[in-house]
């Protein structure tokens, strides 16, 4: 790997944020997705009445702890899968590649412009719909909610989530030729992981803190592979035609 240079990955992540401002369709996404999964959980909590039973109660904390969880890996795994696919269709990636930086460097500088947006409004629902429960719900649910062994799982799976999906939608966008595929692709790829969270959150495997730390460490480690695995696709000419080189790549992305 080579040496990698923080003003070179700050301008990229600088460039990827104007970039992000300018689409429409990032700014919608990123507008949109967040309200639409704050409200069905919240109308679920609210709606629910003091009297129900343990175990309805504890599916509709779970389900609703699990639906903040699409945030973080649908909102990057549709902004990561326009980021090279969307800029070769607009022009805008060769210029990039002109520039005196590594493929490392434009890679994860792609990557944190994605992980800041996407984690920092996960965040943000997640705390609004804290404090929607604490005002509004019944006494039973809220402490319910605040009391679900799901919380504290919910503030270490966001950002690992999101870094599995942004690796995913950077690797699909490499290859793809379309955008709305790429995007397409990406999303079914970045869901694996909710299946285990899912299980989690209808107690289908009980969701004490040993396995929560676990499946921590395990999303940690794949998504440790992942960026391994995602750095080789990201050589000059793949990154251009979206086709696999003929060749070594040489020059400044290496």
């Amino acid at each position: 790997m080579t040496n990698l240079s923080p003003p070179h990955i700050s301008a990229v992540v600088r460039k990827e944020l104007t970039e992000f401002r300018r689409s429409r369709f990032i700014v919608s996404t990123m507008a949109i997705f967040p309200v639409l999964f704050l409200i069905s959980p919240t109308a679920t909590i609210l709606a629910s009445k003091v009297d129900v039973s343990g175990t309805k109660l504890n599916n509709e904390v779970g389900l609703s702890l699990m639906i903040l969880l699409l945030i973080p890996v649908l909102i990057p795994a549709t902004v990561a899968a326009y980021s090279v696919v969307g800029e070769r269709d607009q022009g805008t990636l060769e210029p990039v590649l002109t520039t005196p930086i590594s493929r490392e460097e434009l890679l994860i500088g792609k990557a944190v412009a994605n992980f800041i947006p996407a984690v920092t409004l996960a965040y943000l629902v997640f705390g609004v719909f804290l404090t929607i429960v604490r005002l509004g719900a019944t006494p039973v649910m809220a402490s319910a909610v605040w009391h679900a062994p799901q919380l504290l799982a919910e503030l270490f799976y966001i950002p690992l989530l999101a870094g599995w999906a942004i690796w995913m939608g950077l690797a699909v966008s490499t290859k793809a030729s379309d955008t709305r595929v790429a995007q397409q692709l990406s999303t079914l790829a970045s869901l694996p992981p909710i299946v285990l969270i899912a299980l989690m959150s209808f107690q289908v495997i009980k969701p004490t803190l040993a396995i929560a730390l676990a499946l921590a460490g395990v999303l940690l480690v794949i998504d440790s592979i992942a960026y391994l695995l995602v750095s080789r696709l990201f050589d000059r000419e793949r990154l251009i035609t979206g086709t696999k080189p003929g060749g070594e790549v040489t020059g400044p992305v290496h």
